[in-house]
């Protein structure tokens, strides 16, 4: 028995022996694990804690553009045409609207949109959304009076044009960036945009500032302002003109441009249709463009002062030189007509102007030794070549190489067939003329207004020499001749003042159909013709209501030309159209 108690004694030792080991292992075991979770605590709170501060504050900076306030555009005498006002972006923290479709039928009047789509933009998790942007401060104030929970504002910038369309399609649009997307408000962007600046501050969960929290700014740089060379007055008469005449024949699109051809720059360019700056997408977006300088045409007859140009300057014709024009002229690949049939007749070479004749015209370019002669004065024209403005979207214009040439193509070049230009390029060509023969670069930026005021004008730029001036003088007179009665613009004429010009009625080359396809109407002249102070181009693409440059372009010139000369206070000239034979013999 007793041997039996010793043994349960011994074994019961041994477990208990067994049990505390097996308690002290777990025991460690726990400590083990608390040890571990005590130290990555403290880690935590005392280690990483400014680390994990820096983290949350890094997660609240913002940065918000501030926009530089863009330059101011003005006319020649600092009227302004374009400018930038303060505004305001309506916001929204959907989160906080409590009642969208109530909120967006209190917003829809104020904002002038629709109270649905309104609701749509208010329903959701976005901390931020636009609601509307660069809205006026009346219109913000008109809002913020309501004090609708959720809705909120930031500061920007609203460009503005207090004369709707007037030269809208000089000027061009800015995009919802503020940043220029058509126009001198693009071409222009690195002198108007300025620079913007920046505001960084640490924000809360919808975006705006914590209040009592540190903030920096770098401040915006304006834009310079642009002061143009075109007045204002002039391109309204203009723009009105160019409308009325589009609207009457049932034009595509028109053109007026006014030159100052001692100096290249444009007093006025007019396009009917244009676009109105602040309302861009009222009107499809070819019409936007300014196709006085996109959009290109064979000239016509406007055309044939350049051959003019060019045999008088060889002297190989003189204006009395006697030409006997046959009905038709065949030539390889082609016999040529005039736009009227007649027998034939004995013209002068200023006669062969003054009818417009293209079969005289090609017997005098006929005349020039050598084809490649003809094509040099194109070039020294300027046609095919940019012509200095550098304005967006600005054709070059189509001028093929004597290498290219067909057989058709020096016949057709002669009477103004075969090339392109654009209008201010033939505005350009007769400025040259006017001008003495010197060709003046093309301008219309007169110079720039710094921040404190101070203007910087342009540097002009040399002019060219293309002919001498006495080739000028001579072909001015012959010009004079377009306008008289037996010329084919006396519709130009203008009271008490002699005028120089060219009328232009050329086949339209449709790229449609790869064919010729109705006409360009066109009307060029000068005045006063013996000393010109202005040029006006006038331009009719495929009108539907007559054809002819002289009945068309004529009265819009004359309609132009009259107040440009009346505000410039240019002396009357008495006097007679210049008389020089027309025909010869009987």
């Amino acid at each position: 028995m007793s041997q039996l108690l010793e043994s349960a004694i011994h074994d019961s030792g041994k477990f208990r022996k067994k049990s505390v080991g097996r308690l002290t292992f777990a025991a460690f075991i726990v400590f083990g694990v608390f040890l571990i979770y005590a130290i990555q605590l403290f880690k935590i709170q005392a280690v990483d804690a400014s680390e994990l501060a820096q983290e949350g504050f890094e997660a609240r900076i913002r940065e918000v553009v501030v926009p530089a306030m863009r330059g101011s555009i003005t006319d020649v005498n600092g009227i302004v045409l374009a400018t930038t006002v303060p505004a305001f972006n309506v916001t929204a923290d959907q989160t906080k609207v409590i009642k969208p479709k109530e909120t967006a039928k209190l917003l829809a009047p104020i904002l002038k949109l629709d109270s649905s789509e309104l609701a749509s933009k208010l329903v959701g998790e976005k901390k931020f959304t636009f609601v509307a942007r660069a809205v006026t401060p009346q219109v913000w104030a008109a809002v913020a009076e309501l004090e609708l929970p959720g809705i909120f504002s930031e500061k920007t910038t609203r460009r503005v044009y207090p004369y709707g369309d007037l030269a809208g399609n000089i000027l061009g649009f800015t995009g919802i960036d503020g940043h220029g997307l058509e126009g001198l408000e693009s071409s222009l962007e690195s002198q108007l945009g300025g620079k913007d600046g920046l505001m960084i501050f640490e924000g809360g969960a919808a975006g705006r500032k914590i209040p009592a929290t540190d903030s920096r700014t770098e401040q915006a740089v304006s834009g310079n302002g642009a002061r143009l060379s075109i007045d204002r007055d002039l391109q309204y008469i203009a723009q009105q003109a160019i409308a009325q005449k589009v609207k009457e024949a049932n034009a595509a699109w028109g053109t007026v441009v006014v030159l100052e051809p001692s100096t290249g720059r444009v007093l006025a360019m007019a396009t009917a249709p244009t676009v109105n700056p602040a309302d861009p997408g009222a009107i499809n977006k070819d019409s936007r463009k300014n196709v006085a300088v996109t959009d290109v045409f064979e000239p016509g007859s406007t055309g044939k002062l350049l051959t003019f140009a060019a045999a008088l300057e060889e002297k190989v014709i003189t204006p009395l030189s006697k030409l006997t024009i046959p009905p038709t002229l065949k030539r390889p690949g082609k016999v040529f007509k005039d736009h009227s049939p007649h027998g034939t007749l004995k013209l002068t070479a200023n006669g062969v102007l003054a009818q417009s004749s293209n079969i005289g015209t090609i017997m005098i370019a006929e005349k020039l030794p050598k084809e490649e002669i003809l094509y040099d004065y194109f070039v020294k024209f300027g046609i095919g070549q940019p012509t200095g403005l550098n304005f967006s979207g600005e054709s070059n214009g189509l001028l093929r190489k004597p290498s290219d040439w067909s057989q058709t193509t020096y016949p057709t070049m002669a009477f103004g067939q075969g090339y392109s230009i654009t209008s201010l390029q033939m505005a350009s060509v007769f400025a040259t003329i006017a001008n003495d023969g010197v060709r003046m670069p093309v301008s219309i930026v007169d110079g720039f207004t710094q921040g404190d005021g101070t203007f910087i004008p342009t540097s002009p730029k040399p002019g060219i020499r293309v002919v001498s001036a006495e080739t000028a003088s001579t072909l001015r007179l012959m010009l004079e001749s377009v306008v008289g009665p037996d010329g084919t613009a006396p519709t130009a004429q203008i009271n008490g003042y002699r005028v120089a010009g060219k009328t232009g009625t050329a086949q339209r080359a449709d790229s449609a159909c790869g064919c010729y396809q109705g006409f360009t109407a066109s009307f060029i002249g000068m005045a006063p013709a013996n000393n010109p102070q202005i040029v006006v181009a006038v331009t009719l693409q495929d009108p539907k209501n007559g054809r002819y440059g002289g009945v068309l372009g004529g009265p819009v010139f004359k309609e132009v030309a009259t107040f440009a000369l009346q505000k410039m206070r240019a002396m009357p000239q008495p006097g007679k159209i210049a008389k020089i034979p027309t025909t010869w013999g009987k």
